[in-house]
């Protein structure tokens, strides 16, 4: 039998909803979301772990992606916003909560 990480566990099941998190502040993209969640202490996030996970997003219809056009957005990456219904039923954010 394996040891369970309890803490790696954790943040695996708390990872979709600390990325809602994210963007429920606004507009992001992969990389920026990736450090805004490093430092609320998620390990180093692997493209193959977020990307997948905002697609999956995407495809449930909580976010939107757009080829990002912004100075500075890596070339080819897109950003995400959550869409209007998310938006509403989340209610308002507090504050620099993610």
């Amino acid at each position: 039998m394996q040891d369970l990480d309890l803490g790696r566990e954790l943040k695996r099941a708390a990872f979709p909803q600390a990325v809602l998190g994210v963007l429920s502040q606004g507009k992001s993209h992969g990389h920026a979301s990736a450090e805004v969640l490093r430092g609320h202490g998620f390990a180093r996030i692997k493209g193959g772990t977020l990307y997948p996970l905002l697609k999956r997003l995407e495809d449930q219809g909580c976010c939107n992606a757009r080829l990002a056009a912004r100075t500075g957005a890596p070339a080819g990456s897109s950003s995400h916003l959550l869409t209007a219904a998310v938006r509403s039923w989340a209610g308002p954010q507090q504050p620099g909560i993610v």
